[in-house]
C-alpha cells in the first residue's frame, strides 16, 4: 500500500507491507474456515441464509451472552476463531487495534425492547439498551477482551463496511500506527421489521434465489454472520514465523454521491474506486487474475458493477465471481466473508463457482465462474458497493 502517515520515531517512514495471517467467519454456509470454503463449493439451500445453529456458548457465559447482541457475539466469535488460526501474537497492546463495521447495528434488541416498551412500560425496558444497539459494541467487545489499546473504531457503510474496515485497518499498519489489528464486518438484520423494508423496497429476491449476475436475478438473499482477519505488520509476522495466507496490497474507497440506495449510472464511482485500489497496490489492470464480484443478484448493481469492470478492464476482464450466491447478503458483513473467501481461494489454488448462475444476461459481457476453477494465484480485486453509494475495494495479493 502507498502510505507516508505519520511514523513512531523508532520506525522508518514509508509503506509497511500487510499480510493476512488469521481467519474468522461464522456464516450460513460453515463456521470456521475450512467448513466455510467447503460451503461455498456446494449447492446452497435456496432461501434466507439464518445462521440456526449458532451456539455462543464457547465465547460468553449465559449472563454476558444476555448483554450482547447477536451481531456482537458473532464478530466476537469470528474474532476468537480469527485469532486461534493466526496463532500467538505478542505485540505492545498499544499498537494492537481493531476495526469491526457493521451496517445496521443492534437492530434485534431495538426490536425486541421497543415491543418491551409497547407492552410492559418504559420502566421495563433493559438498561443494557444502548450498548446492546450501539455500533460500535462489536468493535469494543473484541477489544476490551484481548486488552488492545490501539484504535478500536467502527466503520458503518451499508454493505461497504467491511471492506472498509479491512482497508482502513490495514492503512493503520501500513502506516506505522499499528502492528496487528483485528478486522472485518458482522451483521445480524435478519429481523421482522428489517426484512419487512428491504422486502418493501423491493430488494430481496421474490424467489428466494441468489442469482448474481444471471438473466433471472430478482433481488437479494438475506444473510446474517460475521468474518474477520488477522493483519499483521508483514515483517513482524515473518520473523515470528506465522503463516501468511496473502498480503493486502491495496484498498480504496469513493463515493457515487448520486442516490442513496441507486448506484451511479454506468457504475462511475465504482470504476474509479477499482482504478484507486490498483494504483494503491501499483499494479496494471493485466496484472489482476480474478475478481471477487460484489455482485448481490439485484439488477441494477448487477449490471452496473459489470459496466465498471468493463470500463476498468476493457473486453479482457479476469475471471468474476460472486460467493454471495452461496452466503446471501450479510450486508455489512458481505466484503469481510469475501475477503476471507478470497484468501482461502488463494491458499486452495480454486476460484469457487457463483451459485444461481445459470442464464447469461446478454448485456453483461464477462467471464462468470460457474464451476469451481483451478488456478495460479495472482492478484485479486475484492468489491463491495453499499447504499448512500459507498464503494470499496481490496486488492489482495500471493505472497511472493
Amino acid at each position: 500500500m502507498k502510505l507516508n502517515w505519520s511514523v513512531p520515531a523508532n520506525s522508518t517512514p514509508g509503506s509497511r507491507r500487510v499480510a493476512i495471517t488469521g481467519l474468522g467467519v461464522i456464516a450460513a454456509c460453515g463456521q470456521g474456515k475450512d467448513s466455510f470454503w467447503q460451503g461455498l463449493l456446494e449447492k446452497p439451500i435456496d432461501g434466507e441464509r439464518r445462521i440456526h445453529n449458532f451456539d455462543p456458548s464457547p465465547w460468553f457465559g449465559p449472563k454476558e451472552a444476555r448483554r450482547a447482541d447477536r451481531f456482537t457475539q458473532f464478530a466476537v466469535g469470528a474474532a476468537e476463531l480469527a485469532l486461534q488460526d493466526a496463532g500467538t501474537l505478542n505485540y505492545d497492546p498499544d499498537r494492537s487495534g481493531v476495526m469491526i463495521g457493521t451496517g445496521i447495528g443492534g437492530i434485534g434488541t431495538l426490536e425486541e425492547q421497543i415491543v418491551i416498551h409497547k407492552e410492559k412500560g418504559p420502566r421495563r425496558v433493559s438498561p443494557f439498551l444502548v450498548p446492546l444497539i450501539m455500533a460500535n459494541a462489536a468493535s469494543a467487545s473484541v477489544s476490551m477482551r484481548k486488552g488492545w489499546r490501539g484504535p478500536c473504531e467502527t466503520t458503518v457503510t451499508a454493505c461497504a463496511s467491511g471492506t472498509h474496515s479491512i482497508g482502513n485497518a490495514a492503512r493503520l499498519i501500513a502506516s506505522g500506527r499499528c502492528d496487528v489489528m483485528i478486522a472485518g464486518g458482522t451483521e445480524a438484520a435478519m429481523t421482522p421489521v428489517s426484512i419487512a423494508g428491504f422486502t418493501n423496497m423491493t430488494a430481496l429476491s421474490s424467489s428466494g434465489i441468489s442469482m448474481p449476475f444471471d438473466a433471472r436475478r430478482d433481488g437479494f438473499v438475506m444473510a446474517e454472520g460475521a468474518a474477520i482477519v488477522v493483519l499483521e505488520d508483514f515483517e513482524s509476522a515473518k520473523a515470528r514465523g506465522a503463516y501468511i495466507y496473502a498480503e493486502l496490497s491495496g484498498a480504496a474507497s469513493t463515493a457515487d454521491a448520486y442516490h442513496i440506495t441507486a448506484p451511479s449510472p454506468g457504475g462511475n464511482g465504482a470504476s474509479t474506486c477499482m482504478e484507486l485500489a490498483l494504483e494503491d497496490a501499483e499494479l496494471d489492470p493485466s496484472q489482476i487474475g480474478h475478481i471477487n464480484a460484489h455482485g448481490t443478484s439485484t439488477p441494477l448493481n448487477d449490471a452496473a458493477e459489470a459496466e465498471a469492470i468493463v470500463k476498468v478492464f476493457g473486453n479482457s476482464a479476469p475471471p468474476v465471481t460472486s460467493i454471495k450466491g452461496v452466503t446471501g447478503h450479510s450486508l455489512g458483513a458481505a466484503g469481510a466473508m469475501e475477503a476471507v473467501a478470497v484468501a482461502l481461494s488463494i491458499e486452495k489454488k480454486l476460484i469457487p463457482p457463483t451459485m444461481g448462475f445459470s442464464v447469461p444476461d446478454p448485456s453483461i459481457n464477462l467471464d462468470i465462474v460457474t464451476q469451481t476453477r483451478p488456478w495460479e494465484p495472482s492478484a485479486v480485486l475484492s468489491n463491495s458497493f453499499g447504499f448512500g453509494g459507498h464503494n470499496g475495494c481490496l486488492v489482495i495479493s500471493p505472497i511472493k
